[in-house]
């Protein structure tokens, strides 16, 4: 039996994208709606990229076989890339940029309201990073299922964690999330 392949993908995302509005919605009292959504669509991301990244990219391919799997990690740096998935046509590059820059923003944006922003961010950014090459760790040890490890994945997941830093903090300074106070709770 097979899985695999971009209605697949879009599927898993979708589904996750339920149990991560059902946290916002928790959060929503608490934190503000800029921070509860901020905190939910960071967890959504890291769940569809591991989702985008993990499952064969196409319905189908089975198991490739023990001699032609990858046995070391690609060093060709910008070496030959597929096409992107129909979603974001293009090159695979620009995926693999574009896949991190929301994760990078949302994380950003998620701490961006406590004092602790300034340790927070930067560590959640460097976390995001050792998240990519715990992608590519991954898809070298499956390599039987049809993904490849590869340095120019990391280099451009890394980009698009930094991209998507300085768009949260944009993000940080035109929503003001510090500014969000508790509602009041009946009997208080």
């Amino acid at each position: 039996m097979t899985i695999g392949g971009t209605g697949v993908m879009l599927l898993g995302c979708l589904l996750s994208l339920v149990v991560f509005v059902g946290l916002a919605r928790l959060l929503r009292p608490r934190l503000g709606p800029v921070t509860s959504v901020a905190i939910a669509g960071f967890c959504w991301t890291v769940v569809c990229i591991g989702i985008l990244t993990l499952i064969p990219a196409q319905w189908g391919i089975g198991v490739v076989p023990v001699d032609e799997a990858q046995t070391t990690c690609s060093l060709d740096y910008g070496g030959p890339a597929p096409d992107g998935f129909w979603i974001l046509p293009g090159s695979q590059r620009l995926l693999n940029i574009a896949v991190f820059v929301p994760a990078g923003a949302l994380w950003v944006l998620a701490v961006a309201r406590w004092r602790t922003r300034w340790v927070l961010a930067p560590l959640g950014l460097a976390a995001l990073a050792l998240y990519s090459l715990l992608i590519e760790a991954t898809q070298l040890a499956a390599s039987r299922i049809g993904r490849a490890c590869d340095v120019t994945d990391m280099v451009d997941n890394i980009v698009g964690v930094l991209l998507g830093g300085l768009l949260g903090v944009v993000l940080a300074l035109l929503l003001r999330p510090w500014d969000h106070r508790p509602r009041p709770t009946l009997g208080a």
